[in-house]
């Protein structure tokens, strides 16, 4: 067996090659992650920042976070915070200064080079659904738990489309695998079905160390290089309201003392973990993300850090939450506005409450990819496959989502309000003039191929065209769209010897009995 810090790197796959596959079922754009060529929505003035960014410091001053995680508490106590039992108060001036430590921008490289993403900037990254326990598709027809297989061809529509550019968390939790050793055989799954950049879940110490040497082990990598910039990511939740857990502070801190990349999310539902007033909601979101950005520059100056946004609202009839809302909008705009302010990448999501993948799963899942775009968001979360709240993982939605994706990739291209010459046609139009059509001039036949987006999903014939072709609604489009790419998916090419590697390190770790259950 190769040697891990002597072996060539072997990742597989060029980018293009997921295109070349995909020609077999959908002709997609290429790999391409967008940049937002737009200025950014900014619903808050000048005082208005000021006093969103005052009341998210009052709040770490006067009232503090609890952190029940002993270790975190030695370290801020060290670094001069007020710590009275699990409550830590901090001083804005030190958080200020740790905050402005983290860098604006990063790469993540994960074992194809090709498949490398910089988060911050102007690039928008989408990835796709994560966490969902059940799954529902059309040939099912009803809500059931996750397992593998489901898990497995999630993780396959992950790959091919070109659109998705980052593997989140499992994108369906396949329940059949026992929770010790779940993470054990789902990163493998992702690490040979998949070579974009990997999601680890920081749950605790057993389960991030494993991660980090599969991670490791699949780029081909001695220890050094793997701890020389970040190759893979954590995403954490703070537990609103103003608390964070231990298993998620414990994994941070271990990846920050490896170099790799960290976004802190809190999950702030206006009216039930937060205010009921948007401003509110941001500013106990925003204290809760800063003090965790804090401790991990502390712990390791410039490590990379992404700030996150949930903030949405829940139905005050029901306390069920609400996505793509209006207030969902405005609170991802205006956390946008407050990521810029501290000089933050800024991490929001592709979110819905609807069921089933219907016009509600539509517009509200529009809704929030279209705030992700006014907001200047870096990363997308969820942006594919998300339903019922991110308690369903549905491959139609997948389906439907990227469609949705490519359209505002296509919309970032400048060349659409490009304004030479050629693009106001002046000499088009004076050839038509006022008696005639642009169909068959030689500015159209130049450019009729590329002219507009082009898409896989959508049915533009009318409705008679539609009938006789079938009558199919889009999600019945999208299920055989969905089976016709899993039957032909071709995983990108891992060398063998890195595949043994992996495979004898998950059967040593279940040997070893994997990772506790209980906290």
């Amino acid at each position: 067996m190769a040697d891990s810090a002597t072996r060539k790197r072997r990742g597989g796959g060029r980018a293009g090659a997921a295109a070349r596959r995909g020609a077999a079922v959908i002709e997609q754009m290429p790999w391409n992650p967008p940049v937002n060529i737009d200025r950014p929505v900014e619903p808050m003035d000048q005082e208005g920042v000021e006093a969103i960014h005052e009341g998210a410091m009052r709040i770490l001053e006067e009232i503090g976070i609890a952190f029940y995680n002993e270790e975190a508490l030695g370290i801020l106590r060290e670094a001069g915070c007020i710590v009275e039992g699990d409550n830590v108060r901090f001083g804005r001036d030190f958080v200020m200064e740790m905050v402005g430590k983290a860098p604006s921008s990063f790469t993540i490289t994960p074992r194809n080079p090709d498949h490398t993403i910089e988060i911050g900037g102007k690039t928008m990254l989408f990835g796709n659904v994560s966490s969902p326990p059940n799954y529902w598709d059309l040939e099912i027809g009803r809500k059931v738990p996750g397992n593998r297989e489901m898990c497995r061809n999630l993780l396959k529509l992950t790959q091919y489309f070109n659109c998705i550019h980052f593997a989140g968390g499992y994108p369906v939790e396949p329940v059949d695998l026992h929770a010790s050793v779940r993470h054990l055989d789902v990163l493998y799954d992702k690490l040979t079905l998949s070579d974009k950049a990997m999601h680890a879940y920081s749950l605790g110490k057993e389960r991030v160390e494993d991660v980090m040497e599969m991670v490791r082990i699949a780029g081909g990598l001695s220890h050094e290089e793997f701890d020389a910039t970040p190759r893979m990511y954590t995403n954490i939740n703070s537990t609103s309201p103003l608390k964070h857990d231990h298993p998620m502070i414990d994994g941070c801190l271990r990846l920050a003392r490896r170099g790799q990349a960290i976004v802190v999310t809190p999950f702030t539902l206006a009216g039930a973990m937060a205010p009921v007033t948007m401003a509110g909601a941001v500013a106990q979101s925003l204290a809760e993300a800063l003090c965790a950005i804090a401790l991990f520059q502390y712990v390791r100056p410039g490590i990379p850090c992404v700030i996150g946004t949930f903030t949405s609202n829940v139905d005050m009839k029901s306390g069920a939450p609400a996505f793509g809302t209006p207030e969902y909008m405005r609170s991802t705009q205006m956390t946008g506005q407050m990521a810029r302010y501290y000089g933050l990448p800024l991490r929001s999501s592709g979110v819905c409450a609807a069921n089933v993948p219907d016009g509600q799963a539509m517009w509200e899942t529009s809704n929030s990819l279209w705030a992700a775009v006014q907001s200047g968001t870096n990363m997308v979360y969820h942006a594919a496959g998300w339903l019922e709240g991110g308690l369903i993982a549905s491959p139609e939605k997948f389906i439907m989502d990227c469609e949705i994706l490519q359209q505002i990739q296509r919309y970032m291209q400048p060349e659409i309000s490009a304004t030479g010459p050629d693009e106001i046609a002046l000499d088009a139009i004076k050839a038509v003039g006022n008696d005639g059509h642009f169909f068959g001039i030689q500015h159209t036949q130049d450019r009729y191929t590329t002219a507009f987006y082009q898409p896989f999903l959508s049915d533009w014939k009318n409705f008679e065209g539609w009938e006789a072709a079938g009558g199919l609604w889009t999600a019945e489009r999208a299920h055989h769209m969905f089976k016709e790419i899993i039957g032909s998916f071709e995983a990108p090419p891992m060398d063998e010897a890195i595949r043994e590697e992996l495979a004898e390190f998950v059967e040593r770790r279940k040997a070893e009995g994997g990772a506790p259950t209980d906290f």
